[in-house]
């Protein structure tokens, strides 16, 4: 899918980030949890952003485009 023609919300769920973020389409697997487990380890090792209200984990558009900017690297 194309996520320049795609509208996201401002505040993305877990599901919309993995659309986002492309892991189902790069993170090739029979494990359907796959995309989650990998949405987990963004958080806790490479400091995704995210809030959490009503205990909902949500992640801001305008933060995680911030952060891909951060991420980035050249070799």
């Amino acid at each position: 899918m194309n996520t320049e023609t795609k509208t996201y919300p401002d505040l993305m769920t877990e599901q919309e980030l993995i659309d986002y973020l492309r892991i189902s389409e790069v993170k090739r697997s029979n494990n359907p949890n796959n995309p989650k487990r990998y949405v987990q380890r963004l958080k806790s090792l490479r400091g995704l952003p995210r809030i959490s209200i009503c205990n909902s984990t949500l992640c801001p558009l305008k933060a995680v485009r911030e952060w891909i900017d951060k991420q980035i690297y050249v070799t």
